[in-house]
């Protein structure tokens, strides 16, 4: 028998997720995504990761939380400690979508980089552009993003569709325009070691 295995997961990645737990046949696993636009307000994320998994204890046998630091400063790990719950390892999404290694090396070669996912490719206008008041005080741009020289579109597909609509995102704001394809790979990669099924009757006799 398997372990049920919840994962609360940020809603931003979702998609990938899904598509990643098909690919493996991760019947053991169920998802319970929160707001992205939780990453409006980082400060926030640790008491809604510490509510969702208050409200499930006791209806899975193991906990997994699908968010890197995102900008908690750490709070977030805090409160993970004191349920004894992992998370993906690393600082922010974009880490895990490139890879450690290679995300390392884009961000030391450019520091002053503006990143995009599939996601925040397709909810751009609602995250970022209306988000943040750029819809109705275009001015502001050069205050929040003047330290930033280019817009890297790290893709998870190869869609033309949100191709253009990131391009047209890095027209809006003044940046320089990349585009990488890194697929759900790096990013299964990392929830493998910690997500792959387990099965509780083998890992008894072994006990």
């Amino acid at each position: 028998m398997q372990s049920r295995v919840l994962v609360i997961a940020c809603g931003a990645i979702a998609s990938e997720l899904v598509r990643i737990k098909t690919l493996n046949n991760w019947d053991h696993i169920e998802f319970q995504c929160l707001p992205p636009a939780l990453h409006n307000t980082p400060e926030d994320i640790p008491a809604a990761v510490k509510a969702k998994i208050e409200s499930q204890a006791g209806r899975y046998e193991n906990i997994f939380v699908a968010y890197a630091d995102c900008g908690t400063a750490g709070k977030l790990d805090k409160v993970l400690d004191e349920y004894g719950v992992e998370r993906i390892p690393g600082a922010h999404c974009y880490q895990f979508f490139a890879g450690s290694d290679v995300f390392n090396q884009i961000a030391e070669a450019e520091p002053g980089t503006f990143y995009l996912t599939d996601f925040l490719a397709r909810h751009f206008e609602r995250l970022v552009i209306k988000g943040l008041g750029l819809d109705q005080r275009p001015q502001l741009i050069p205050y929040i993003f003047g330290n930033y020289k280019r817009m890297l579109y790290l893709a998870q597909t190869e869609s033309e569709k949100l191709q253009a609509l990131a391009a047209s995102h890095a027209r809006f704001l003044g940046l320089e325009y990349e585009y990488r394809f890194t697929s759900d790979q790096p990013l299964a990669h990392a929830l493998t070691p910690m997500l792959k099924p387990i099965n509780r009757d083998r890992k008894a006799k072994h006990q």
